[in-house]
């Protein structure tokens, strides 16, 4: 550790930052300006030093070994799936410290990953944002109410809190074996939305439609603002409203009404456009999630027995000739041929996949670069019916 910590206000922590990604940067911008001085920041691709050199002015970029030596408190902001490797690696070399501060941005693990480093006398945490990184200053005043995922011992939970509230964060203290389900969670919000919005597009681009991404903005902003605060159950009920069964109560559309001659001519043209566009991924799409729309309604008392077996009865036998004669399989979800690799999935605050692996001995720089896969909670009017 830098010999002049001794020297700082009570209470301040020499930062070094391992990975000048896009939330590795912010936050050590956001814990600069609380007073907590950074001492060091890793960096690979010219994207990664041009960030650090933006929101990290005269920070020194150093390999990642030097950073940990100079700092107090380490933050590890990697892709998943280097981040048990490093910590491992970086244990090896005898780079970790007695009493150390060791925080990790990922949202898969918790504490357990930084075992290495704990078992050297390090103090770990896992502090995971629940948003959406674009690398930018834009960032730091979206962290001002963003909810943190804080997991660490309980001797030392104050420490993770406390560090969230200094960048403006609100922490919410999650368990160990909790970690996978909370971002399982939020991947499938999240992420899902994204290819949601994305198969949307397409079909109304097929459609004619010229701007696709505005004509969705103001129902889709809509309905997801509607769906979030009934899924908020700390928001008081206004007078004569039903108790709230979560967001399903948001739920419009054909579906809801249990309008399954509406449910079957969307499969019958959906499937002819999957065979004309190659996208067998959205008709199975709407599919799933109308099952699924249709089990919740069911369960909520939002759709009578008779209605929901009307449109279970229509996801079921709607399988459109157009889609036959393409040999489109409508429960397929890849546009992939078969036997094709899949694609590489993003890693939690996704990684540059240019970059090279972590380097722990010195020879070479910083790990990938990240970025959060949450999006913010728009906020709009009531939600239309679709």
């Amino acid at each position: 550790m830098t010999a002049g910590a001794a020297d700082r206000r009570p209470g301040r922590l020499g930062v070094g930052v391992v990975g000048a990604g896009r939330v590795g940067a912010v936050l050590g911008n956001a814990l600069r300006a609380a007073g907590h001085p950074v001492v060091g920041v890793s960096a690979v691709s010219q994207e990664s030093r041009d960030r650090a050199e933006a929101l990290l002015p005269g920070v020194p970029v150093l390999d990642v070994p030097e950073v940990v030596r100079r700092a107090e408190l380490v933050l590890l902001a990697v892709p998943d799936d280097a981040l048990a490797g490093l910590v491992a690696g970086l244990a090896e070399t005898g780079a970790w410290q007695l009493g150390q501060i060791v925080a990790h941005t990922s949202g898969r693990y918790g504490t357990q990953v930084l075992g290495p480093a704990r078992e050297k006398g390090a103090i770990p945490l896992a502090l995971h944002p629940a948003m959406t990184f674009t690398g930018t200053s834009l960032d730091l005043a979206r962290l001002v109410g963003c909810p943190f995922a804080v997991t660490a011992p309980a001797a030392v939970l104050p420490i993770g809190q406390a560090l969230v509230m200094e960048v403006g964060g609100e922490p919410t203290v999650l368990d160990e074996d909790a970690r996978g389900l909370y971002h399982a969670a939020l991947a499938h919000g999240a992420n899902h939305l994204v290819v949601l919005v994305a198969q949307a597009a397409q079909a109304l681009a097929a459609a004619g439609v010229a701007d696709p991404g505005r004509m969705l903005a103001p129902l889709l902003e809509a309905a997801l603002d509607g769906a979030l605060r009934a899924a908020s159950p700390g928001e008081p009920l206004t007078p004569g409203e039903a108790p709230r069964v979560g967001a399903i109560t948001a739920l419009t559309g054909p579906v809801r009404r249990g309008d399954a001659g509406t449910v079957a001519e969307h499969l019958t043209v959906l499937d002819a456009f999957a065979a004309r566009a190659g996208a067998p991924d959205v008709p199975a799409s709407y599919r799933a999630l109308a099952r699924a729309a249709d089990a919740r309604a069911l369960a909520a008392g939002l759709l009578s027995q008779d209605a929901a077996a009307r449109v279970l009865d229509a996801l079921a036998s709607r399988t459109s000739h157009a889609a036959a004669v393409a040999g489109i399989d409508p429960d397929a979800g890849s546009l992939h041929p078969e036997g094709a690799p899949d694609p590489r999935p993003d890693p939690d605050h996704g990684a540059d996949p240019d970059d090279p692996a972590p380097d722990v001995t010195g020879d070479g720089d910083a790990p990938h670069d990240q970025e959060d896969p949450d999006e913010g909670r728009p906020r709009r009017g009531p939600q239309e019916d679709a």
